[in-house]
């Protein structure tokens, strides 16, 4: 299944598939598959990771708060930045292309190939365009620590919200709350027009990991 991903990529941690909670298989048999085999996985220290059961459920949560347009998500992996990986689920077929749901920039990138050579292919030939491995590996000069199944570094300003994408403006974040954030930011600017002055935002600590 992801024979020529393995060989790129190094496993190099594994929290499980979250012992005896509950499965929320059903939504969609590719990606359920792929967490019942690798379910937990980290690979290269956290470049990527795929979801466990519990991990998938709250990204399916905040990732569809944040990109309310795309209706039901199915996420299975996300990367350093906290980008979360979907299957697209507008497309009623058994193996349906993939959404990159993007916190930092606020967007959403359409990647037009089926879930079943996303790892192999997609992540292998491209892993600078899917998981921006480059710009990974200058800031792991910066902060060799390997990232926590529950961290992503984000953008201190998004760019969206005029933030500069260079390694000043990272930090390490509890991805949940930096999901909430950016959700929240996102909405809460939509429908503001280009160029607009914010002046202030206020930020309430309402999010508690369980």
């Amino acid at each position: 299944m992801l024979d020529r991903f393995l060989q790129a990529y190094e496993l190099t941690a594994n929290v499980g598939t979250d012992g005896g909670v509950p499965r929320d298989e059903g939504r969609h048999a590719a990606a359920d598959r792929l967490l019942s085999g690798y379910g937990g996985s980290t690979f290269n220290d956290g470049l990527y990771r795929i979801h466990t059961w519990k991990s998938r459920a709250e990204a399916d949560a905040f990732a569809a708060h944040a990109f309310p347009e795309f209706g039901n998500l199915s996420c299975f992996g996300f990367d350093w930045l906290g980008r979360q990986f979907s299957l697209d689920l507008r497309v009623e077929t058994e193996d349906p292309p993939i959404l990159m749901l993007e916190p930092g920039t606020g967007q959403a990138l359409e990647i037009p190939v089926p879930f079943s050579d996303f790892h192999n292919g997609e992540l292998v030939d491209y892993a600078d365009e899917a998981l921006a491995k480059s710009f990974y590996q200058e800031w792991r000069t910066a902060d060799a620590t390997p990232l926590g199944f529950g961290e992503c570094v984000g953008y201190n300003v998004p760019l969206f919200l005029g933030g500069e994408d260079h390694l000043v403006n990272l930090s390490r974040f509890d991805i949940e709350i930096y999901w909430h954030i950016i959700g929240e930011l996102r909405q809460g600017t939509s429908k503001l027009a280009p160029g607009t002055r914010i002046d202030d935002i206020t930020i309430t600590d309402e999010v508690r990991r369980s």
